[in-house]
């Protein structure tokens, strides 16, 4: 770090010495898509005849609360991507760890050449929008209806509006929502592997607050 850099990041707390003392030794990974957690789901959709397929995917998240959107990433030659843009809805379902196997058998093959709902024999129900099919066994659903996309690469980032969410009743025993009864499965991406939620640490929007009153 040069003269000017050195004037310039002293004022931060992090290039304190005693900072640099116990900093995190890091390397270099260099541009690739190792970053975690993500979260673990099933894009269920149907063909245009009628036929579900069932797709793996970790690279799904929110994008905007007005309206409410979801988005996720496919490849351009996925059989899911053609489905979305053939019947404009699909849905996104929560992977609990009793679900670990049977998704990761849908990433493992394509659905141009396997049935995955056959091979999975995963329970598969209507849901409120026509042509939305759900994963039963998913404590949480969400029916989306497909707005746009951006082009990146050969991937496709599709936009869904929410139409609707379907969220498990045992999850609202006690009158607030019970993470467990979610019970998500998150994915880490580079690492290839599934891990379980720990314990709950902080409230959001909240634990931060102490640091405010300063």
């Amino acid at each position: 770090m040069g003269k000017v850099q050195q004037r310039h990041f002293s004022h931060f707390r992090f290039a304190t010495p005693d900072f640099m003392e116990h900093q995190l030794k890091k390397r270099h990974l260099g541009p690739c898509v190792t970053f975690f957690p993500q979260p673990a789901t099933l894009i269920c959709t149907t063909d245009e005849q009628h036929k579900i397929n069932l797709m793996m995917a970790s690279w799904v998240g929110i994008v905007s609360k007005t309206p409410p959107t979801i988005a996720v990433s496919l490849h351009h030659d996925r059989k899911t991507y053609a489905n979305i843009l053939a019947n404009r809805v699909f849905s996104i379902n929560l992977v609990t760890p009793g679900l670990a196997v049977a998704a990761d058998a849908c990433g493992l093959v394509s659905g141009n050449r396997v049935d995955k709902h056959d091979l999975t024999g995963l329970d598969v129900v209507p849901g409120s929008v026509a042509g939305v099919f759900l994963v039963n066994d998913s404590p949480l659903n969400v029916e989306c209806q497909y707005q746009r996309e951006v082009e990146l690469g050969d991937y496709r980032l599709v936009m869904g509006e929410i139409i609707e969410i379907h969220a498990c009743e045992d999850a609202f025993d006690t009158g607030k929502a019970d993470v467990k009864a979610f019970d998500p499965l998150v994915y880490l991406g580079g690492l290839r592997e599934y891990w379980s939620l720990g314990s709950k640490q902080a409230d959001a929007y909240s634990a931060g607050s102490v640091l405010l009153k300063k």
